[in-house]
């Protein structure tokens, strides 16, 4: 399997437990703390098997990066967190820094 799908599901699992971390209410709801321990764990468990083929140093930019932006995204439109424009710069920033990183492999 190509090793950047490995890692753009990394990315998606990894936003799935972040917004269950959310919605767990810090461990107090039992379905999204379990949410949470599947996406995590699945995010890790695709991330080694993208290192098998990929730098480290890429790979943990892309999926740090792509993370956090999505995250970000996910957070506007699911939780009504705040948006801005230094919000926006900055996610443009990141994904322009991963694109960057994804060129360079």
């Amino acid at each position: 399997m190509n090793p950047y799908v490995l890692l753009i599901g990394a990315i998606l699992f990894e936003v799935f437990g972040s917004s269950m971390m959310k919605a767990s209410n810090g461990f107090k709801k039992l379905v999204p703390t379990v949410g949470l321990v599947i996406g995590m764990g699945s995010a890790f468990y695709l991330l080694s098997k993208a290192l098998e083929h990929i730098p480290l140093g890429t790979a943990y930019a892309i999926w740090s990066g792509g993370g956090t932006a999505l995250t970000a995204i996910v957070g506007i439109l699911v939780w009504k967190e705040k948006f801005n424009l230094k919000i926006l710069l900055g996610l443009l920033i990141i994904i322009a820094g991963v694109v960057v990183l994804k060129l360079s492999h």
